[in-house]
């Protein structure tokens, strides 16, 4: 192509974002696969509409994944990820381990030196933190038991490139020539351009230093800081200060020789108790987006479909050989961590690829002479090709294979992890509990919501609600959600007995938190308030007074006036309610104070009509039903 620039470059990217996505989503594929597949109809083997300068592209598109993780350490406070430390060590290190020797092992038989396939074996361990976390989101399977044990390994192989890149340059073959030309365009060898010429020693002082600086930062200057950017009430100024952070912390990273994307994470999980974390989210989201869609559609521009047509066998062999030996090793960690079947496929599907990361550490290699180009070049296309098809995988698991096992892990599933507290806990996610919450969310307040009924769950997080699996009558899993810390938590669901449990339970373990109860019935309203809860709601009062109102609409009362008996009912309705719940359990007081009640409510309310000076209304047609009405009730 003669159009080299810049913005003739943007609008291809944009055009092919633009028709893709919307395209790929309406067909059930997913944003990310749309994404994928855009790229590699733009990209040089196909259309040819980007050329040698999609390598940069990709190299500058990683920063989507940075920003990605910054956004996700904002959604984790740091004691909740010291909760997740035995899932993130255990899990993620048994994976890149089990990985790594599998496939060197294989590598090796396949007649690669053991410093080759060691280093291929380390980067292809690794998988894609960018369309995992992607798909999963967007799934609303991030909340799963395999979502976050996907997180937690995922956070472990970010982890994990820091020694990888260290290692590398050990691992050179003398008789192996340098190449001039970085062909994988990532110019990824400055990663320790500084720290190569350190000793061990001081290398660790300038990471723990760098950590160090992270961390106070984060606490001590970011916060006064964002405060004094926030009294300039200009929107603008607010986003170039989150994006100066992470572009910063990024650089900071990236100089003393670790990942931008892990300094990242640490220093979204110092300022997750910030109170402008919100803000932070908001700000980033947008950019986090479009680079990470423009990081999807550079891979797929970067397939080499070329050397994919020379040799279709063994570039096909390679990558089923990839996804089904990282598959069978994730299964296997998923089973001695004694995950279900239906979340051991899920978690597994989704971790059974290559990732961004090899791209770097591919490039890497190369320059420090550990790998040839011809093996390099071929493992990229093996990586990008095992990234195109997970979202495949993804929705193959989801329509075959899952259905299998619902029956089987809705009866034993665990509880999810639950990585947030908020002020609010709801327990039970029905319609008493939809719209409770959607009234608290409506106005910015962020509430923890459980339910116990999986296949509800499961079809909730296909529209993106927000849902933990478990029983809120567990203490622990209470204790998990933050109740110790929460102001509120309110019970919603319709099993009486079992609301009666958590409110037992939360009384004697946590008696600071306040609970509002949702009552099926009089006699429940009487048990709950037994029990001390601080508030209650009848499920159908409420709406059974708005139909008594609509009621006395359609009968001729005017609308201010129905809305006032329903008041006035309300009022003394509730007021008997305390009063009678004195007496109940003395079943001869008991009836008589039910007999007292329904004589008082009939007087107020005569009295109430009379004081209205209730007239029939000249333009409702069926007056005569209406004084048919008000002589019955006189």
């Amino acid at each position: 192509m003669h159009h080299e620039g810049f913005f003739f470059q943007a609008f291809i990217y944009l055009t092919a974002a633009v028709l893709s996505v919307p395209l790929a989503k309406r067909l059930g594929l997913g944003s990310v696969l749309g994404y994928l597949i855009a790229g590699a109809i733009i990209g040089p083997s196909v259309l040819g509409l980007v050329g040698d300068e999609q390598t940069s592209v990709l190299h500058f598109a990683e920063f989507g994944v940075v920003l990605m993780l910054f956004v996700i350490g904002l959604e984790l406070q740091p004691s909740l990820l010291w909760k997740m430390r035995g899932s993130i060590l255990g899990m993620g290190g048994l994976q890149v381990g089990a990985s790594t020797a599998l496939i060197a092992g294989v590598s090796m038989a396949l007649g690669l030196s053991w410093s080759m396939a060691l280093a291929v074996g380390m980067t292809l361990a690794l998988s894609s933190t960018a369309i995992v976390l992607q798909t999963l989101n967007e799934k609303g399977l991030m909340k799963t038991e395999a979502g976050q044990s996907c997180f937690s390994v995922l956070l472990f192989q970010d982890i994990a490139v820091i020694p990888m890149l260290a290692l590398m340059p050990l691992l050179a073959s003398p008789e192996l020539v340098a190449p001039l030309v970085d062909n994988a365009g990532h110019g990824s060898g400055e990663h320790l351009s500084f720290t190569e010429t350190l000793a061990g020693w001081q290398r660790a002082l300038l990471v723990i230093g760098s950590v160090s600086v992270i961390v106070l930062a984060g606490r001590f200057l970011v916060r006064p800081a964002f405060s004094i950017i926030a009294e300039t009430r200009l929107r603008e100024i607010f986003t170039a200060a989150a994006l100066l952070i992470v572009v910063g912390i990024a650089l900071l990273m990236e100089f003393v020789g670790l990942s931008p994307a892990l300094g990242t994470f640490l220093a979204g999980v110092v300022l997750a108790e910030s109170e402008y974390r919100h803000e932070l989210e908001t700000d980033i989201e947008p950019f986090k987006g479009l680079l990470l869609g423009l990081f999807f559609i550079a891979v797929g521009a970067s397939i080499d479909f070329q050397l994919l047509f020379q040799k279709p066998l063994l570039v096909l062999s390679l990558v089923a050989a990839l996804v089904v030996g990282k598959f069978l090793v994730l299964v296997g960690v998923a089973r001695l961590f004694r995950i279900q079947m239906g979340q051991n496929l899920l978690f597994s599907f989704a971790l059974a690829q290559g990732g961004e990361f090899a791209f770097v550490l591919f490039s890497f290699a190369l320059q420090n002479q550990v790998l040839t180009q011809e093996i390099t070049q071929l493992s990229i296309v093996v990586v990008a090709l095992s990234m195109v098809i997970t979202p495949i995988l993804m929705i193959a698991n989801e329509l075959l294979i899952q259905p299998r096992f619902a029956e089987q892990d809705h009866d034993s599933r665990e509880a999810d992890v639950i990585n947030e507290e908020n002020p609010v806990i709801v327990a039970g996610f029905g319609r008493f509990g939809q719209i409770v919450t959607r009234l608290l969310q409506a106005n910015h307040i962020s509430a923890t919501v459980l339910d116990h009924d999986a296949r509800h769950i499961d079809m909730l997080r296909q529209f993106g609600w927000k849902v933990f699996y478990g029983d809120a009558g567990r203490v622990d899993l209470l204790r998990s959600a933050g109740a110790e810390h929460a102001k509120l938590l309110i019970i919603a669901i319709d099993d009486k007995e079992h609301a009666l449990e958590m409110v037992k339970h939360a009384r004697k373990h946590f008696p600071n938190l306040k609970i509002l109860a949702r009552a099926i019935d009089r006699r429940h309203a009487y048990e709950l308030l037994q029990l001390g809860v601080d508030g209650i709601q009848r499920e159908t009062f409420q709406s059974s007074l708005e139909m008594g109102v609509s009621a006395l609409q359609i009968l001729g009362f005017r609308s201010h006036q129905a809305h006032r008996m329903a008041r006035t009912f309300r009022h003394y309705d509730e007021a008997y309610l305390q009063k009678l719940f004195r007496i109940w359990g003395d079943e001869k007081n008991y009836v008589q104070g039910v007999k007292q009640y329904l004589s008082d409510v009939e007087t107020v309310l005569k009295t109430d009509r009379k004081e209205l000076h209730l007239e029939v209304d000249p333009a409702w047609e069926g007056s005569e039903v209406r004084e048919d009405v008000t002589e019955e009730s006189s």
